[in-house]
């Protein structure tokens, strides 16, 4: 017999040799019927595999991530199959599950394929599917494997193979057909209900652009055509939150050619956005106790050495930069951290001084490649709402949940209600990814993992996560469209202290290390407005909005009133402009609706009159005649509403 440990920590004892599947029909028939996949010790399984030793089980479904991983290989499988009876000769490399769905690398050689031929290629999957073919693993000898790639003249197995060890070998085989393969399926092909193929690229052959161009061939698919739907309508609104098309239409920034790729230009609307995003974060960080400071944009080589950072980063940095001086460089700055160290490094300190939190929005350089910049989400030059708080050991706790407190401030005040923070730590398997000593690590880990359950944090651990100089807190967000994101994080930090010889006097007139957090809640200004743009569709918390109002004159008469009434609106703060183009009124409120302007307000000779406006709302609801007092109340409600209290 051996014994099986369940997600909710009950043991259950089986024959060696049962299955998940077996587990799963001795808990019940239905969720038997939805498992498609498990994971057994913390890797991934067939459904019919033998377990022979004890171990923890985990049952999986297409609601689960890994689930849908091994649904989407699986179905990567049935697609190369397609393709393969479609396209005889083509020369199968590499296919896996990706974060939405699958590709397959191919080589078509001669043969070519376009979006033109996917209804084609989706029919063929899917009769495949109907057929309910069992996915079935067997190791196979390392000559076997090359005999049979051999004999069907495809080079791209064969070198895989060749790096692989006689005995780890495996293929996976359904209905006709056969891949080298680790393993991860779904019972049958019979699950794949749902498939669309969503594009082709150009992919080089293990990344090497001196290697052969292939054809990488994505999609998605679904146990439900119904969720297939819903993906689909979920793109299509995706593609209307995009966050360069909206940071357009609205005018927040932009990318020049000549300035150079990953760059962005604020433009004033955008520069007026991130200036309130940066005022806020500055109040509440005064409120905390945060004191502010300034550092340059590059820094010495040596710098990020003392730091490790050059040791870990010194290929994704820039070239250094030379000076007429012999052997001397320095750095586009990526990093604050080291230049923080330095400032806490300027004076001597005591135990009464401590927590020091210096503040920056700290704007770094880091030299992405150009294939993989995207918008705002990645770029070459980003600001970072940084801070390093220097404390004593005995504070670290209380620091700790003092930045999930400003976290949690920033995910209220701006909408990012969905979301759950993730612990991460170091490989305990692969250390030498890692700077520092196991007791060090051990304290801070322990710290992390404190703090989230203190605060009623909904967390998961991810072993193998954390920064190369401790583990970290991130926080997980969801968008409107269900998307994660990773937004703020949180990091202790035993060893920049010790490698930049950090030093305070305790209360023991000894000399102590500090310990170090590193925090960032907004995480990049740049990231961060892309994310809240596509989160809110452009019409961000209205006391964020770069206009909260815009003034309607039905015709020029009216001019005179309006520009009372916006004198009166900058008297109550509110941030509002006056339209007073000859064009009908239709026309101008269409504008202040494409702009997400969220109040318009008209004005006719009727409220000329009576000095009062007419206000209509963004989406189109008519709030009817108003005084402009009365307008202001209904403003600051709403902000008061949104935007939180920062309490310490």
């Amino acid at each position: 017999m051996i014994n099986i440990t369940l997600p909710d920590g009950s043991v259950k004892q089986y024959e060696s040799g049962s299955t998940p599947m077996d587990v799963a029909q001795s808990i019940s028939a239905g969720l038997a019927r939805q498992v498609i996949s498990a994971k057994f010790n913390g890797e991934t399984v067939e459904t019919t595999t033998a377990l022979t030793t004890d171990g923890d089980l985990i049952l999986l479904t297409f609601r689960d991530d890994a689930g849908k991983q091994a649904f989407w290989h699986s179905t990567s499988h049935v697609m190369a199959q397609a393709i393969q009876e479609l396209y005889p000769g083509v020369k199968l490399t590499i296919g896996p599950s990706i974060e939405n769905g699958f590709y397959y690398d191919i080589d078509f050689g001669d043969q070519k394929v376009s979006e033109n031929d996917f209804p084609e290629i989706e029919k063929r999957i899917l009769e495949i599917a109907r057929g309910k073919h069992e996915f079935k693993m067997r190791s196979v000898s390392k000559q076997d494997a090359l005999d049979f790639y051999k004999s069907e003249n495809n080079k791209f197995k064969v070198e895989l193979i060749e790096n692989l060890e006689d005995g780890e070998i495996t293929f996976c085989d359904h209905d006709s057909f056969t891949d080298l393969c680790r393993g991860g399926h779904i019972p049958n092909t019979g699950f794949i209900k749902a498939v669309k193929l969503m594009s082709t690229a150009g992919a080089y052959w293990r990344g090497d652009e001196n290697n052969d161009q292939l054809t990488r061939v994505y999609g998605i698919s679904f146990p439900k055509q119904k969720e297939l739907k819903e993906y689909l309508a979920l793109l299509e609104e995706a593609k209307k939150r995009d966050h360069r098309k909206l940071g357009k239409e609205l005018g927040l920034f932009t990318f020049s050619q000549k300035v150079g790729q990953g760059l962005p230009l604020w433009l004033p609307k955008g520069a007026a956005l991130r200036n309130r995003l940066e005022n806020f974060m500055k109040d509440a960080q005064e409120e905390a106790g945060y004191e502010p400071v300034v550092t340059p944009h590059i820094g010495h080589k040596e710098l990020y050495e003392t730091s490790g950072h050059y040791a870990k980063y010194g290929e994704d940095s820039f070239q250094p930069i030379k000076t007429p001086n012999e052997g001397e460089e320095y750095l586009l700055k990526p990093m604050n951290c080291p230049h923080h160290c330095e400032i806490f490094n300027s004076e001597a300190w005591s135990y009464r001084d401590l927590p020091k939190r210096f503040a920056e929005f700290g704007t770094v350089y880091r030299y992405e490649q150009s294939g993989e910049l995207h918008g705002l989400t990645r770029v070459r030059g980003f600001t970072q709402d940084d801070a390093h708080i220097f404390c004593t050991a005995d504070q670290l706790d209380d620091e700790f949940k003092k930045v999930i407190d400003l976290v949690l401030y920033v995910f209220g005040s701006l909408g990012f209600e969905d979301f759950t923070a993730q612990v991460s730590l170091r490989d305990p398997e692969d250390k030498t990814k890692y700077i520092g000593s196991d007791e060090n690590w051990k304290k801070a880990e322990q710290a992390i993992l404190n703090a989230a359950k203190e605060k009623g944090l909904n967390y998961v651990v991810e072993t193998g996560e954390a920064a190369f100089y401790g583990p970290k807190l991130d926080f997980m967000v969801k968008d409107a469209l269900g998307r994660q994101w990773q937004l703020g994080t949180i990091q202790v930090d035993y060893n920049l202290p010790e490698r930049f010889e950090l030093e305070y006097k305790g209360n023991d007139n000894e000399m102590h290390r500090p310990v170090m957090i590193h925090r960032a809640p907004f995480g990049s200004m740049e990231r961060f407005v892309a994310i809240l743009l596509e989160h809110t569709a452009g019409s961000f918390p209205l006391w964020l909005m770069p206009k909260q109002a815009i003034i309607l004159s039905i015709s020029e008469k009216y001019e005179k009133y309006s520009k009372k009434v916006l004198s009166l609106l900058k008297n109550h703060e509110i941030r509002a402009d006056v339209d007073h183009r000859g064009e009908t009124m239709g026309k101008k409120i269409r504008e202040a609706e494409m702009n997400k302007i969220p109040y318009m307000l008209i004005i006719g000779e009727k409220e000329a009159e009576n000095n009062q406006i007419s206000v209509r709302k963004h989406g189109g609801e008519d709030l009817g005649a108003m005084s402009v007092e009365d307008f202001a109340k209904i403003i600051q409600t709403e902000i008061d509403k949104n935007l939180k209290t920062f309490e310490v």
